[in-house]
């Protein structure tokens, strides 16, 4: 009995010492790969593998209503400061889907044809899109030869996305009679810029716009922070498509094309953007007999 164990101990001491002798053919020196630990006791994949629910068929026939708004979140509010959380920023989320082509930024720039430049007729490039937050700097031109300056030239600022405290959305207020149900569709979102030139500052003004359906399948599994609970799996698009944001409304289609803040001053945009969220809600109020 004990020397079948004592061959047997022989017999794995000198498998091992083959083993470590084997000869690396590949010349492969570098150490394997460590899987990152779990920061936390479960994974979380629900949202990682989430779909976008899509929005019921709407035909042309069955509008009996619709009325467009263009709204604004600040991100200041305290109800919208999870836009703005370090650890899962909105803008940082598009930016980077930008910057990986997965989704495409329209030129906000006003034209013949795009007047409100709202209608996503031209494409940027994603270094286009980046150029649009960063403040631009004179650089001075160095000769290599002399050390000395010859002039200067003007680049982009690196990009803070502290710097942005505003989004923009266009949407569709609509009443389809074949569901009975009056509900909005974003339609854009289009983070603001404040308009620096000569000194001085402008009204924010949108840096690019993005069509919301194509951000919906992104936008879906990316959580949004919680202050009170860590497992809502709550993502950016529950937040869009429930509504779970305060903004105020800055304008209305309108023949004459007119935003509210050119036709009231002060507190009176405000109660102007009341007047409107109000005659919306008052129409699907109507509709129905008590």
């Amino acid at each position: 009995m004990k020397r079948n164990l004592f061959t047997l101990i022989v017999l794995i001491v000198s498998a091992g010492a083959a083993l470590a002798q084997t000869p690396n053919l590949t010349n492969d020196t570098k150490p394997k790969p460590v899987d990152k630990p779990i920061d936390g006791y479960y994974k979380k994949t629900n949202l990682l593998s989430a779909k976008v629910t899509p929005y019921a068929n709407l035909r042309e026939v069955d509008v009996m209503f619709s009325k467009r708004v263009w709204r604004e979140i600040d991100l200041r509010e305290k109800m919208n400061m999870i836009f703005a959380s370090p650890k899962a920023r909105l803008i940082d989320i598009l930016m980077d889907a930008i910057t990986a082509g997965e989704l495409t930024a329209y030129d906000a720039s006003s034209t013949k044809g795009d007047v409100n430049g709202d209608e996503f007729s031209s494409v940027l490039q994603p270094e286009q899109a980046l150029s649009r937050f960063a403040d631009s700097v004179l650089v001075p031109i160095i000769d290599p030869k002399t050390g000395e300056q010859t002039g200067t030239q003007v680049k982009a600022g690196e990009f803070n996305p502290d710097s942005v405290v505003k989004f923009r959305i266009k949407e569709d207020w609509v009443f389809d009679k074949q569901r009975s149900v009056f509900e909005p569709r974003i339609v854009g979102i289009a983070p603001m810029i404040k308009i620096k030139a000569a000194g001085q500052s402008f009204d924010e003004q949108p840096a690019f716009w993005i069509y919301f359906p194509e951000a919906r399948p992104l936008l879906a599994t990316k959580e949004v922070a919680n202050r009170k609970n860590d497992a809502t799996g709550l993502s950016y698009d529950d937040v869009f498509m429930k509504r779970l944001f305060a903004s105020y409304i800055v304008k209305e289609s309108n023949p004459e094309d007119l935003r509210i803040k050119d036709y009231a001053q002060g507190i009176d945009r405000l109660y102007e953007s009341e007047r409107v969220k109000k005659e919306l809600l008052n129409f699907e109020h109507d509709l129905w007999t008590y």
